[in-house]
């Protein structure tokens, strides 16, 4: 867990002293051809602050070496709870359309969001709701060219190292 450590160090060390160069960081990432252009996920720094095991988590669900299937398994639950259009607009290059707390845990499964919120010592609903913000965000700029990758969004591993490297090398 060093690596997840020394991002949220890094997060952290930047929310208490200059707030504004962390925003600056996640917008770096699309210079290093890393993630995209992040310049727009402050949110996801806040995140970090407040809850960073669920980014943890969210990352682990979306790398190809998930249970879930990575981004094409999280594509196939929001398809099969009808919910086809919306991850495909987080996806496409188009405006995100929001997603409830609900819709979340219809997607998920009532038993993933459980297991997360145990985990992350929350109630069911407060973890969905945070979902229901972070998701569409994050899919978003990991999607940039408005196309799911063919070879997926790479192992859980190296969605943690591109994100540390982007807070390292700020």
């Amino acid at each position: 867990m060093g690596l997840f450590d020394s991002v949220l160090g890094a997060v952290l060390n930047n929310n208490q002293q200059q707030p504004a160069s962390a925003a600056g960081a996640l917008g770096a990432l699309g210079a290093l051809g890393g993630l995209g252009n992040l310049g727009n996920l402050s949110g996801l720094v806040g995140t970090l602050a407040s809850n960073p095991q669920l980014i943890q988590m969210v990352l682990g669900m979306l790398g190809n070496d998930s249970a879930q299937g990575g981004l094409a398994g999280l594509v196939g639950k929001f398809q099969q709870a009808g919910l086809g259009e919306a991850v495909q607009s987080w996806i496409g290059n188009g405006a995100n359309q929001p997603v409830s707390a609900e819709q979340i845990t219809s997607a998920l499964g009532s038993g993933t969001v459980a297991d997360m919120a145990g985990k992350l010592g929350l109630d069911s609903g407060a973890v969905a709701g945070q979902l229901s913000q972070l998701l569409p965000q994050l899919v978003n700029q990991l999607t940039p060219q408005g196309q799911a990758p063919a070879q997926g969004l790479g192992n859980s591993g190296d969605l943690m190292g591109m994100l540390g490297g982007l807070l390292q090398g700020r």
